[in-house]
């Protein structure tokens, strides 16, 4: 009786693990987790643009039509309001070079930044006296410029019938002398250096560099 009873208890035991193991690979395989959603990075901080017309505004423009090594550091003067009247100081530079905001009497955008000479021939152009430089003088337009007229240094606007001439970027060479056409040439769409203004006081050279 007790040697039954072992053996009952060994079917019992048996049959009931068979029977987790049938039940077990019957089960269904548990659902795979759902992917997380990815979380969102952090955007950069955005640059915030200056102000259109702003000081700092008119300081990025003013600068941008030179090298960043030489503008970085330089004097920025923006054009005054009414004809005739001084420059305003928008920031004191470090070296001898001046960046000069974009000329509001023209349609292009085209600032400069000179060096000192060029910037004696600016003073000259503007009071309409004649440039005396005792050597060559260096600006950059590096965002181009626009032009009313490629021969008369005082023009405002167009000749009737013509357009604004627009410049790609270049740089500037103001010389102590005198510029040679036939070495040149005054054409400005050749696509290499010509002479601006030729045969006036303010005549210099345009090299582009684009």
């Amino acid at each position: 009786m007790k040697r039954l009873t072992i053996i009952v208890v060994l079917l019992v035991v048996g049959l009931f693990v068979f029977t987790q193991s049938i039940l077990a690979q019957q089960a269904p395989a548990p659902a795979p987790k759902a992917a997380e959603p990815k979380k969102a990075e952090p955007k950069a901080a955005e640059t915030k643009k200056p102000e259109p017309k702003s000081k700092e505004w008119k300081i990025q423009n003013a600068t941008s039509g030179g090298p960043k090594t030489i503008s970085a550091k330089a004097t920025v003067l923006d054009w005054p309001e009414k004809e005739g009247g001084e420059m305003v100081v928008l920031r004191k530079g470090t070296n001898d070079w001046t960046c000069l905001v974009d000329d509001p009497n023209s349609p292009g955008n085209d600032p400069m930044c000179m060096d000192k000479a060029s910037m004696d021939w600016a003073g000259a152009w503007m009071g309409k006296k004649e440039p005396k430089l005792t050597q060559p003088g260096i600006g950059y337009m590096l965002q181009g410029g626009s032009t009313a007229s490629n021969t008369d240094p005082f023009a405002k606007k167009p000749a009737a019938g013509q357009q604004w001439q627009k410049d790609p970027a270049h740089l500037m060479v103001f010389p102590s002398g005198k510029l040679d056409p036939k070495v040149y040439g005054t054409d400005p769409k050749s696509g290499g250096p010509y002479i601006m203004w030729a045969g006036t006081p303010y005549e210099h050279l345009m090299v582009p560099v684009k």
